[in-house]
């Protein structure tokens, strides 16, 4: 065993959330809440939804150049679909959980596909100071544009939770440039512009039947000196939202799921009414809904989660930060709160 595998084992050994073989969430978390696997079953095998959109999604084109003159004194933000975005930061530019899998599954011709293509090419991204994973979920972590990116751009660092660090050395990243966190440590990137915050998340890991929760999941916090953001990853609410937010925060934007989720499916995944309660306990000004429109995961239709969350926000609705895949949106000025995933009228429809 080499010495990097070793210190990364003796890591997650003596780690606080690591116990009897298995990492551990913050607080009791099930899968599934008692007595409902047999109704979540049957909905999933006969519930009548909608899986998919009628239609490509408003969308906007992008290639390398499209990153140039990023804003000095704002936040630039792209969704890109599901989980991953690009957040250029005071000098920094990042990239929370890049996925370009056309499946999120171990399968190439099996598994839920996603319904639009991403909207930047894999070859036309720009310069990345860092590439965040918050676990090794497939929608999250995605084997083959790691292997692309350390074969292209082998000073690149990537920051993950304990135990994903194997994987990322297993698909041709040097190890140097592999930094495994535990809840609560930070990180700094080479040149001092941000320090990076491993933080809290109830979820869990894995890529298989054999390795659940082998590997730690967590939450992000990137602090700059005039600006902190918050990328929720994946998981559940948990109290330890609010702890983040006096640690670390406030924050200027939290970026949280609102999809593939259940109101049976336990502590493990937010939905959009619990993203509004962690938000506020997180001390955000700005929410981004993350972890819909791009793959169907979860049982209830496709737009389901980002129209609840629209028909809940109330006072919050303000806050609510919503682009269009591929359009680049500073915090300063946010795009405005328009129901762009509703199918629009043909043009010289008169307006009800």
């Amino acid at each position: 065993m080499s010495q990097d595998r070793q210190q990364r084992v003796d890591r997650i050994r003596h780690s606080p959330n690591f116990r009897n073989g298995t990492f551990r969430n913050p607080v009791e978390a099930p899968m599934m809440v008692s007595g409902k696997a047999l109704e979540v079953a049957q909905e999933w095998l006969w519930g009548k939804r909608q899986t998919r959109p009628p239609g490509p999604l408003p969308t906007v084109a992008l290639r390398r150049e499209s990153f140039s003159d990023p804003p000095p004194d704002d936040v630039r933000i792209c969704w890109l679909g599901h989980s991953t975005v690009l957040v250029e930061m005071e000098g920094a530019r990042l990239i929370f959980d890049p996925v370009w899998a056309q499946r999120s599954s171990p399968w190439r011709h099996l598994g839920p596909s996603r319904f639009q293509p991403v909207p930047l090419a894999r070859d036309q991204l720009p310069d990345l100071d860092a590439v965040l994973v918050s676990h090794d979920h497939y929608d999250h972590l995605d084997r083959h544009l790691v292997r692309e990116l350390a074969a292209a751009r082998p000073g690149l660092p990537f920051y993950a939770p304990l135990g994903v660090g194997a994987r990322l050395a297993a698909w041709g990243v040097a190890e140097e440039r592999i930094h495994e966190l535990d809840w609560w440590e930070e990180a700094v990137l080479a040149d001092g512009r941000i320090r990076l915050a491993a933080a809290p998340a109830c979820h869990f890991s894995g890529r298989g039947i054999l390795d659940r929760n082998k590997t730690l999941w967590a939450s992000w916090a990137a602090i700059g000196g005039a600006h902190r953001v918050y990328f929720g990853g994946d998981g559940g609410y948990h109290p330890g939202f609010a702890e983040i937010g006096r640690r670390l925060g406030p924050f200027d934007l939290t970026m949280l799921e609102i999809g593939a989720w259940h109101p049976s499916w336990g502590s493990i995944h937010l939905g959009p009414q619990k993203a509004l309660v962690a938000h506020r306990d997180l001390s955000g000004r700005l929410l981004l809904p993350i972890h819909w429109g791009t793959f169907d995961l979860a049982i209830h239709a496709w737009d389901e989660p980002i129209e609840m969350l629209l028909a809940g926000a109330g006072l919050l609705a303000s806050s609510l930060f919503l682009p269009r895949f591929g359009e680049l949106a500073c915090l300063k000025a946010p795009p405005p709160p328009a129901a762009w995933w509703r199918p629009q009228p043909p043009a010289g429809t008169p307006a009800a």
